[in-house]
């Protein structure tokens, strides 16, 4: 399953995002949240989705590899 988030451009929720990267953020306290960024499958907009803290990073490089 591809990951989705919200486009602002096309204002659409469940987009489904092209050249997804996991990378790190800094969060409140410092704790280090991981987020989603991709572009818009449909207009190429940058795209930005922040994930749940029990986000699984190696079951999700094991989907979208191949």
């Amino acid at each position: 399953m591809a990951m989705t988030g919200y486009c602002v451009k096309c204002k659409a929720k469940d987009r489904e995002m092209k050249n997804v990267k996991i990378v790190e953020m800094k969060g409140k306290g410092d704790v280090v949240r991981k987020a989603a960024t991709g572009e818009c499958a449909v207009c190429g907009t940058k795209m930005y989705k922040i994930l749940p803290k029990d986000f699984d990073e190696k079951a999700f490089d094991e989907e979208n590899a191949g």
